[in-house]
């Protein structure tokens, strides 16, 4: 019945170093979950913040689904994220330090088929880690073609 949806917020991990992972249950209406399980969603954008006491991700487009009626979901709304209090607790007091942030990184689909989203307590990178990443990344890439040809 579950299709493996996976779908990756390649940005994050460029940006940010990642200090802990959490996954969490997306609230979302009928037309989201069938236009997720299509892929049709985008994360590039997409942020964590708290309102009061509870975790919403903002900017995440999910685009409309292809055979909904005229019952149409709002594409960029604030969804809430579902989580236990202990870790909301946690995430709230860590994000509050200085340098540190709640980040999206992928959406995917559990065995029962409900959407879940893996977000992440980061800290963001400075200029010079990012050129530091993206050495690493060619210099992999030239290793690959070195040993291929």
């Amino acid at each position: 019945m579950a299709t493996d949806i996976q779908i990756k917020n390649k940005r994050a991990y460029f940006d940010y170093h990642v200090v802990d992972k959490y996954n969490a249950g997306l609230a979302l209406l009928g037309t989201e979950i069938k236009a997720i399980r299509q892929g049709k969603a985008n994360m590039t954008d997409a942020f964590c913040m708290f309102i009061g006491n509870v975790l919403y991700v903002r900017n995440l487009h999910i685009s409309e689904y292809s055979h909904s009626s005229f019952h149409h979901h709002d594409i960029k709304r604030d969804r809430i994220l579902l989580l236990q209090k202990k870790e909301l607790k946690k995430l709230k007091f860590r994000s509050e330090e200085k340098g540190y942030t709640i980040v999206p990184l992928r959406i995917f689909t559990n065995e029962r088929g409900f959407a879940k989203i893996e977000i992440a307590l980061a800290q963001g990178k400075k200029d010079f880690d990012k050129r530091d990443s993206i050495k690493d990344r060619e210099s992999k890439r030239e290793m690959d073609r070195a040993m291929k040809g």
